[in-house]
């Protein structure tokens, strides 16, 4: 009776694990169907800015900053430029300056550019917790170290 239970159980548990497969690799493409070689570098690196044990918090002064955020990606190292408009320690206003050269890196940069508004504006800014936007893993470090030179700026005011 234990081979037969066996038997039948089986188609479930491949369908299943046929199912977990498919859900993991659609947690690894990109919008366009490539493949999101930000990711393949692993960590990114800041240049000079704050890390995460590091940071400062509010309350901020209210008004525009601008800092660049460096990164590691297989391309070698690419930046961003990030200002902010800051109220009342809440973003207001984001934009991102690309200067990637990369085709690759230039992409990303490009959609990451194009999806942070949606997850940065209306929020506080000591809770920002960008880590993917739009496929983009490793601007999304550039985007954090910015961040920290930004909210010393701001602190500092």
């Amino acid at each position: 009776m234990p081979t037969s239970s066996f038997r039948r159980s089986r188609p479930v548990v491949l369908g299943l694990a046929g199912l977990g497969l498919v859900g993991a690799l659609a947690g690894c493409s990109t919008p366009g169907g490539g493949t999101d070689s930000d990711v393949a570098a692993g960590s990114g690196s800041s240049s000079g800015g704050g890390s995460s044990s590091g940071s400062t918090t509010g309350p901020y002064e209210d008004g525009s900053y601008t800092a660049d955020g460096s990164y590691t990606a297989p391309s070698g190292t690419e930046s961003i430029t990030v200002t902010l408009t800051l109220a009342d320690d809440k973003v207001t206003a984001v934009k991102i300056g690309t200067h990637a050269t990369d085709p690759n890196a230039v992409q990303y940069q490009t959609d990451f550019a194009d999806g942070i508004a949606a997850q940065v504006v209306g929020k506080d800014v000591d809770s920002l917790g960008v880590s993917r936007v739009s496929g983009s893993s490793l601007t999304s470090a550039g985007f954090r170290a910015a961040l920290e030179k930004i909210k010393q700026k701001a602190a500092e005011s």
